[in-house]
């Protein structure tokens, strides 16, 4: 058999376990709730998500004065962007991330304190 001839069948064969392997994965990722977050943003967020969220009295203060609820809250923590470059990553005990709300009709950023067990907005800025 022809090298072309075995690589064709090789891709054919490849990209029919590939389809299959999508498929299968989607389907095991809808049914469990299970998340691949492999990106070190993905990662961050998922982390904050799991841990009890604390307001700050400035925070809250903020949020009313920019006239937002906790739906803002959620959505960020759930598609927001982390500037890392702005944010405390090496501080101990608690992490300090600033991340922008997915909103494009309300950019705002959002300071929050990630420690072991708790997670606290302690800022809301406006872009």
């Amino acid at each position: 058999m022809a090298f072309l001839k075995r690589l064709g069948w090789y891709l054919v064969g490849l990209s029919i376990g590939l389809i299959f392997l999508v498929f299968l994965f989607k389907k095991k990722s809808e049914e469990s709730n299970v998340e691949f977050c492999y990106l070190p943003n993905c990662r961050v967020l998922k982390d904050m998500r799991t841990k009890k969220l604390v307001l700050s009295d400035k925070a809250i203060s903020q949020l009313t004065t920019f006239e937002l609820d906790t739906l803002i809250i959620r959505s960020t923590l759930e598609d927001g962007s982390i500037d890392f470059s702005n944010s405390d990553t090496k501080s101990k005990p608690c992490k300090t991330y600033l991340v922008n709300t997915p909103d494009q009709e309300k950019e705002y950023q959002m300071r929050f304190s990630n420690c072991d067990s708790l997670l606290t907005l302690t800022e809301v800025l406006k872009k």
